[in-house]
């Protein structure tokens, strides 16, 4: 879904630039700081799951990543009115992770609904694509983990074969997340989640550990 363009951008960041990371390359190696761990969404929306996750574990930093200008945007205000000292963000594509993050650096990645890119074609821009999953596990930890949610079965059985093509273990698989008996009573959902869950639509939902190889 195209997100609409917003009026006054450049006014509006600067008004949020403290939670923006500008040039995270120059943080490298030094995200967690005074915190106790790291966790990275990539596509991280208009910050819903973000601002949730930090208010749930306030010792962790978490970075929201997402190629739009608007929705970075829409996630610092968010962060900002909550007052959320454990929420950055920072624009930018998934491709440069690397250059970003030293090996090793993130214990947690957060994959949620992102662009499934239907054509077979365009197969290798999904971010659940062993290309993209082989780049995530430089940034991983040992024994890192990916969290990946959708709505789309068909991305879903895709992530399935290319998890393990790209050397993690799936330790977690649900085809009906809300449903599934391992379901905590209490979730940080995303915007799309909560709508598509509102409407009684199954939420497709996998963990998978990085393997040392």
């Amino acid at each position: 879904m195209r997100m609409r363009k917003k009026k006054n951008l450049p006014a509006r960041m600067e008004k949020v630039s403290s939670r923006f990371v500008a040039s995270p390359e120059s943080r490298r190696g030094q995200w967690r700081g005074e915190f106790d761990s790291l966790a990275l969404e990539i596509g991280c929306g208009k910050g819903q799951f973000i601002a949730g996750q930090a208010v749930r574990f306030p010792r962790t930093l978490f970075v929201g990543i997402d190629r739009v200008p608007e929705a970075v945007l829409l996630s610092l205000e968010r962060a900002e009115q909550e007052t959320l000292p454990n929420a950055l963000f920072a624009r930018g594509d998934a491709a440069h992770l690397p250059q970003w993050f030293a090996p090793g650096e993130a214990p947690r990645l957060y994959i949620n609904f992102c662009d499934p890119w239907i054509p077979r074609k365009q197969a290798a821009r999904r971010l659940v694509h062993r290309g993209f999953l082989t780049l995530f596990r430089d940034i991983l930890a040992p024994g890192g983990e990916i969290f990946f949610k959708t709505d789309n079965e068909p991305l879903f059985d895709f992530a399935l074969e290319e998890f393990p093509a790209a050397g993690y273990a799936l330790t977690f698989v649900s085809r009906d997340w809300h449903g599934d008996p391992m379901y905590p009573g209490e979730d940080t959902e995303t915007e799309y989640e909560h709508r598509f869950a509102s409407e009684g639509l199954p939420i497709f939902r996998l963990t998978a550990r990085k393997q040392e190889q």
